[in-house]
Parts: C-alpha cells; sequence; structure tokens
C-alpha cells in the first residue's frame, strides 16, 4: 500500500510532485480510446491552469503524473468560488480542488457512459515531492516504463497514452518537454536513458506495492 505520507504530502508552489491514483475497485477507469481522450481534455481543463505537466502514463486502472505547481497568483485573481475568494485558500487548497473538480467531472461522464453508479477514483489521490534530480530523471523513466512492466506492450514505446512519444515529437504540446531534454542533456541521452534497463531498485519510494 502507499506510504501514509504519499496521502498528506502538500502542495506548495514551485514544487514537483508525482501524482498516481487508481479507481476504487480496480476495474477500468478507461474502456475505449474516448475514455482516454477525454480524460486528456478535461485534465487540460482543470490541471494546465495551475500545474505545468512533465510526464504522464494513462493505463487501464491506473495513472501516474508527474508535474510542478505554478505560480498561481494569476489563477487566484480570475476565478470565485461560490462561497469564498480564492485569495483565501492556500496552494494546497487550490491544487486539491481543481482536482477534485477533474475528478468529479470525468467520473459523471463515465458512469453515465458505461452505466455505472459511485465513487470512480479512490481518495485521497496519492502525491510524493520529488525532492532531488536523480529522482526526477529516474521518475520520468518509471512512468513511461509502465505499460510494459504490466505487460500491456512489448515495449513502452507501442504505448500511446504516455507523454514518451510527445516529448520528443515536433507537435505543439504543452507539456513541458524541453525542460525534460534538457534534464537528460539532449534527445538522444533522454531516449538512451529509456532504451536502457534501468533495473529498478524495489526500494525506490516511488515504486508503489498496490501496483
Amino acid at each position: 500500500m502507499a506510504l501514509t505520507e504519499h496521502y498528506h504530502t502538500k502542495f506548495e508552489e514551485g514544487g514537483y510532485y508525482h501524482i498516481y491514483n487508481q479507481t476504487v475497485d480496480k476495474q477500468p477507469m478507461f474502456r475505449n480510446s474516448g475514455n482516454y481522450v477525454f480524460f486528456l481534455i478535461k485534465y487540460d481543463e482543470y490541471l494546465s491552469p495551475v500545474l505545468n505537466t512533465y510526464a504522464y502514463c494513462l493505463l487501464g486502472n491506473h495513472f501516474h503524473l508527474l508535474v510542478r505547481v505554478q505560480d498561481l497568483t494569476t489563477f487566484r485573481n480570475s476565478d470565485l468560488t461560490t462561497f469564498q475568494k480564492l485569495s483565501n485558500l492556500t496552494n494546497h487548497d487550490i491544487v486539491s480542488r481543481q482536482f477534485r473538480k477533474f475528478f468529479q467531472s470525468y467520473a459523471m461522464a463515465f458512469n453515465k457512459q458505461h452505466d455505472r453508479i459511485g465513487t470512480l477514483f479512490q481518495t485521497p489521490f496519492k502525491r510524493i515531492l520529488i525532492d532531488n534530480s536523480s529522482y526526477f530523471t529516474r521518475l520520468v523513466y518509471y512512468i513511461h516504463n509502465n505499460p510494459q512492466h504490466h505487460k500491456l506492450v512489448d515495449i513502452f514505446k507501442d504505448w500511446i497514452w504516455s507523454s514518451y512519444g510527445s516529448i520528443i515529437a515536433d507537435k505543439p504540446s504543452k507539456l513541458k518537454r524541453d525542460e525534460v531534454i534538457n534534464w537528460y542533456g539532449n534527445k538522444i541521452n533522454y531516449e538512451k536513458f529509456h532504451l536502457t534497463d534501468q533495473k529498478i531498485n524495489p526500494n525506490e519510494k516511488f515504486i508503489l506495492e498496490e501496483e
């Protein structure tokens, strides 16, 4: 199971985080390609205003994100809640609020499409502070390698619902791909790192027992 701190880590401006979550019953949260697309659309709608995204992977019943909390000054000044101004909320409250709205939006549409009722996502969702550059580098690989780890594909590059290919593509993207590439030095090193057997240590803190 996730460590206790993964449920209670606070979001701070400028902090990098590994976000992960799965369904309450471990059944699929994506049943067709349209579900994957809709998930990304809603993620962009609710979370791109408050988070920078560096890597992601969407799988059958769970997902992984690598994000950084933005300067929320503009966001605070552009929106009002029903009961209180965003200026009265902490950074953690704002990011958590956006995740809650995102999960609710996706779950309502998913339940309606698939004739399902009840909660879809586990709560609270899990998050881990990324506190050093080595952790960042290894985590990007771990996230992208997840489909291969779960034997969904023979090689992770064939899984289209991750950010691996988008990071080295030339088409427009909101991903912070230049920063990811710079973390590895260049595209060649980025690809080489991913294609080398990294021998992930089962004790590394981003390895999740529930997977």
